[in-house]
C-alpha cells in the first residue's frame, strides 16, 4: 500500500459514516429499532438538520477522495463545512442534550426534574446490617 492510498482510504470510511447519517435521517420515527425507556422526553432531532449533517460529510469524504487532483475539491469542502454547520445550529437544543444532559434520567435516579420523584430533604433513615 502506497502513502497516496491513505488520504483514499479514509475517504471512504467518511462517506460510509455520511451513509448511515442519511440513512438514520431517511428512516421514519415508528422504524427504529430501540424504545425510550427514560422518564424524561428527549429531544427530537430534526431531519431536515439530519440530512445535512450527512451531505455536508459526504462532501468532506468526496475532498478527501479527490484530493488534490480534483478542481472542485475547495468548493466541496467549504460547501461540507457549510452543511456541517447548519445541521448542528437546526439541530443544537438536540445536540445539546447528548453532550450536556448528565442527570439521571431513569426513574428514582434523583428526581431533578419536574416528572421525577420527589426528594425528601430530611434526615437519611440508618442503614441497619444484620
Amino acid at each position: 500500500m502506497r502513502l497516496e492510498h491513505i488520504p483514499i482510504i479514509l475517504g471512504v470510511l467518511v462517506c460510509l459514516i455520511a451513509a448511515g447519517i442519511i440513512y438514520d435521517a431517511a428512516t421514519p420515527e415508528t422504524m427504529r429499532p430501540f424504545r425510550d425507556r427514560r422518564r424524561r422526553v428527549r429531544a427530537e432531532p430534526n431531519p431536515p438538520g439530519e440530512w445535512m449533517v450527512g451531505l455536508g460529510t459526504l462532501c468532506l469524504g468526496a475532498a478527501l477522495i479527490a484530493r488534490d487532483t480534483w478542481r472542485w475539491s475547495t468548493i466541496v469542502m467549504f460547501a461540507g463545512v457549510a452543511l456541517l454547520v447548519a445541521g448542528a445550529i437546526l439541530n443544537r437544543a438536540y445536540l445539546r442534550e447528548m453532550l450536556l444532559f448528565r442527570g439521571a434520567a431513569r426513574r428514582g435516579g434523583g428526581g431533578d426534574d419536574e416528572n421525577g420523584p420527589p426528594k425528601n430533604d430530611g434526615p437519611e433513615p440508618r442503614l441497619r446490617i444484620r
